[in-house]
């Protein structure tokens, strides 16, 4: 033992000096340390699970007689299935007491415990004591049994370790795992399953941020306590806790990990939540990621969405759990299911299991057929065992799914038809359905899902009673409802800026005297009607052509979307200016800013701050401010005689907040921070002041849509009414789609919504129609023809400019129709005359610096191509970096003479 200890110190240690202590301590110190290699409760659990008999003898054949711990007995040769395995492994950690099992976990012989664990937990007296393992002789193939060839030995580790650092028992059981690979005993660890993957919590990112700031602290402390006279030290003058509060600042402000909260509506801000990604510190690269890391797996199964996951280089990691998906405490994602006992569904026996649970057991999905007495009356069903099908009777199943909507998450789970779409289409519609803007007024789907009303319930958007009650007071900023012990106050958001820019607005729907439970919604937060989620609007839709406006996915709408606010939506811009303060200069908040005309201060209050409600366009003064220009210091006379003619010194410049171009709206809200109204600022801040103006929009051409089937265009024409085609009754079309925009895409879901639509709208009514489990095509052709429709979904449209039928019958219905955050407003720009760059002197570029467009390389050709020379010539001169032929046209300009030629 002396000489491996002293060979290892040598290898490790190279050129170190040797003592009897430090060989000794050199690797109990680095293995079995729980400050130096702690496996936390995750790596004790999983090194367990790892390193037991029951995966690594299951499908072998036994070379030793076993009496196992319940008495049953098990010759030599005996088949070893998951259950006897189980039942082995278990004889090995039953109590000494009641253990009628020939197995018993063995002492290593020969080995010193002192020399193993030295001076680590010497006062944890069981591990000095302890050096167990669990040993078993067996063939791992039938071949091997009948030839008699020699067993193969499996060594187990201690089942009954529960200590947070490595053992040396852990440390034998994975030498023989690994030699034991080499005769097809075990298996090698699949590095994409879930089983080998956990959930790292904000909880615990935190605590490792804080762990790294206690260090830092601990260090700076020393170092502080070291250069003080001991009689004058205080835990005051020692210790700096800014190292801690910059330390949470840092994390939180450029971690890849942190981010705002996606709040565009309430799907956004619940699948935001639900969101996990292998991104990030100590994570995958998403430019060196491989195909099988962004892959579905088997054990995602009723834990990872396999469709809700971004496009581009992030998919496949960045991706968000399955709607009944949860966390448990080790960090395992685990999902629901139903015990079944004989073929019996017990609904009052949920389970959790994580995918390692989920091994040797028989699971069968939620379509299977229940009687009144909840057994499964299928005669043959698809069972799921070990990630493998097969066919099987309602006896062999162990648990039964919870619900056919189980393995989506959220937003999947809130697209109609589902199953009827093409996966990449139906990624596309759980995406694009984050991004719908709220409208003005919100409408329920006619055609949903049934999970609607459970993201309004979950919503923070939404507010729910505390305790039963009666409503005693409604107005449109708080609801008060008595209970049995006091009243409870609810303050309703109004006009509020989500991190997007839209709006977050809450509207009560209970009224004075309405007795409401606990769990109640009382308001509809912005994109909620009724208890509902609605982030969109049932459109009259039909699929045809029309002049080739809906050419590549365009939109034709009609008019009256426009003109009755139907997509209408609110905008919300935060602006802010702060006030600086020092020794030597201040900025001045003022309403006498030089070189300003009187219209754009015209909404100035007397301080020079816009008044709440001022309607404002761009260029308009918001908060007035000027700065000291330099160093520039006045003498005493200027000083003096500026105090006798109230006159401000000439060397201060306008830096006021002034409107962006295209935020042009109502000013709804100004907030005031300063020093003197007690609010806390950064150093050398003396008052900060926040604008937010909200702004109107109407949908216009330019405008993103889309359906929940990935089903999306940009708008192309806004037709008046009388333009647009009509049914024979008289009644435009709403929408009109290309047709060629379905067969290629593969998502039916959305002409399968259509029918439905219409045939809700005509019978005044709705339908839910869950993921998997949707209402069939036959019940549809039924429902239409109780509208008194064509079974077929097509009708008679006419064309209102010659007044005559199309040619043929025209797919219309009822889709419910989207508006996405990706607005043309947002994204239009355009400048006559606008800033400089004072090196290069040629305009800026982009919207944000009022810049001009790019004139590059190809698009120099296309005015070639053309012949446009007069034009091209002035763009790339006069407007671009010529600077001395630029001033000739200026002072030609003004001057009102011929414009020169440009210097080349």
């Amino acid at each position: 033992m002396d000489l491996c200890q002293e060979k290892i110190f040598r290898i490790i240690r190279k050129g170190d000096r040797i003592s009897e202590e430090s060989k000794r301590s050199l690797l109990s110190g680095m293995l079995f340390d729980k400050k130096r290699y702690n496996l936390s409760k995750t790596g004790r659990y999983m090194l367990n699970n790892k390193l037991s008999l029951v995966e690594r003898i299951t499908n072998t054949y036994l070379a030793q007689k076993v009496v196992s711990h319940l008495g049953n007995t098990f010759d030599v040769g005996t088949y070893v299935t998951y259950e006897i395995a189980k039942e082995i492994q278990e004889s090995f950690e039953a109590k000494a007491k009641d253990n009628k099992s020939n197995l018993h976990l063995e002492k290593i012989p020969n080995i010193n415990p002192d020399d193993v664990y030295y001076k680590i937990n010497k006062d944890n007296k069981s591990l000095n004591k302890r050096i167990n393992i669990a040993r078993i002789k067996i063939w791992p193939t039938k071949r091997a049994m009948d030839a008699n060839e020699t067993p193969s030995e499996v060594i187990g580790n201690d089942p009954k370790a529960t200590e947070e650092h490595l053992l040396l028992s852990d440390i034998i059981a994975a030498i023989s795992y690994y030699l034991n690979l080499t005769v097809g005993i075990g298996q090698d660890d699949d590095p994409d399953s879930l089983m080998n993957k956990r959930i790292v919590s904000v909880g615990e990112l935190l605590e490792g941020e804080l762990r790294i700031a206690l260090l830092k602290l601990e260090k700076a402390t020393r170092e502080r306590m070291g250069a003080k006279e001991p009689d004058k030290i205080t835990a005051k003058n020692v210790t700096n806790n800014k190292l801690i509060t910059n330390q949470m600042k840092t994390f939180f402000n450029t971690s890849k990990l942190a981010q705002f909260m996606d709040q565009i509506n309430p799907l956004a801000e619940i699948s935001n939540k639900r969101r996990v990604t292998s991104l990030g510190p100590g994570g995958l690269n998403r430019d060196t990621a491989q195909f099988e890391v962004r892959d579905v797996h088997s054990t995602h199964y009723g834990r990872i969405c396999p469709i809700e996951t971004p496009e581009g280089p992030n998919i496949g990691l960045i991706l968000n759990y399955a709607i009944y998906s949860t966390v448990n405490e080790l960090g395992f994602l685990q999902t629901p299911y139903y015990k079944v006992n004989d073929g019996v569904v017990d609904y009052n026996d949920v389970r959790y299991l994580t995918s390692y649970e989920e091994i040797g057991y028989a699971f069968a999905q939620s379509s299977v057929h229940v009687n009144d007495k909840n057994e499964i009356i299928d005669e043959q069903i698809t069972i799921k065992k070990d990630y493998n099908y097969i066919i099987g009777s309602p006896k062999d199943i162990d648990f039964l799914e919870v619900s056919s909507k189980q393995i989506v998450s959220v937003a999947a789970a809130a697209i109609p038809f589902l199953e009827n779409n093409d996966a990449n289409r139906a990624l596309m519609g759980s995406n694009m359905q984050r991004q719908a803007v709220p409208l003005i007024e919100a409408e329920a789907p006619l055609v949903a899902t049934g999970i609607e009303a459970d993201i309004a319930k979950f919503s923070s958007y939404n507010i729910v009673a505390n305790n039963d009650g009666e409503v005693i007071y409604v107005d449109g900023t708080k609801i008060q409802v008595r209970t049995a012990k006091k009243i409870d106050t609810y303050n309703l958001k109004n006009f509020e800026k989500s991190n997007q820019g839209t709006i977050i607005q809450q509207k009560p729907i209970v009224k004075v005297g309405d007795h409401v439970k606990e769990g109640d919604l009382l308001v509809d937060g912005s994109s909620f009607k009724d208890g509902e989620m609605a982030l969109g609007k049932n459109l009259l839709v039909g699929f045809t052509t029309w002049n080739g406006y809906n050419f590549e996915d365009a939109i034709i709408i009609n008019e009256r979307l426009v003109k009755d606010d139907v997509l209408t939506s609110i905008y919300i811009e935060e602006q802010t200016i702060q006030f600086r303060i020092s020794k030597s200069s201040e900025d001045i908040m003022t309403r006498d800013i030089p070189n300003v005309s009187k219209y754009s201060m015209r909404n100035l209050d007397e301080f020079g701050i816009i008044k709440v409600g001022s309607e404002v366009v761009a260029g308009d003064v918001l908060v007035g401010r000027i700065s000291p220009k330099g160093e520039e210091n006045p003498s005493q006379e200027e000083k003096l005689l500026n105090a006798i003619f109230n006159q401000r010194p000439q060397n201060y410049k306008d830096t006021s907040l002034k409107v962006k171009n295209g935020h042009n709206g109502t000013v709804i809200h100004v907030e005031v921070l300063s020093r003197e109204n007690g609010d806390i600022l950064e150093d050398g801040l003396d008052s900060i002041i926040k604008v937010y103006i909200a702004q109107k929009r109407k949908i216009k051409v330019g405008d993103k849509m889309a359906g929940r089937h990935g089903n999306k265009g940009v708008i192309s024409i806004i037709l008046p009414e009388e333009d647009m085609p009509h049914l024979e009754d008289g009644t435009p079309l709403d929408i009109m789609l290309n047709p060629q925009g379905v067969p290629s895409r593969m998502n039916i879901g959305q002409v399968l919504e259509m029918h439905l639509g219409m045939a809700a709208k005509k019978l005044g009514t709705k339908f839910v129609t869950p993921s998997f489990d949707g209402i069939k095509k036959e019940t549809i052709e039924d429902l239409l023809q109780e509208a008194n429709l064509d079974k077929s979904g097509k009708q008679v449209v006419i064309d209102p400019i010659t007044g005559e039928k199309f040619d043929n019958p025209i797919s219309v219905g009822v889709i419910y129709m989207l508006k996405l955050n990706h607005m043309v407003d947002d994204k239009m720009h355009a400048r006559s005359v606008g800033p400089y760059s004072l090196i290069t002197q040629q305009p800026l570029g982009g919207k944000s610096q009022n810049g001009g467009q790019r004139f590059g390389e190809m698009e120099t050709w296309a005015l070639e191509s053309y012949g446009a020379s007069n034009i091209l010539q002035e763009i790339l001169t006069y407007k671009s970096d010529d600077i001395y032929s630029r001033n000739l046209v200026y002072k030609a300009l003004v001057n009102d003479s011929a414009i020169p030629n440009p210097g080349m």
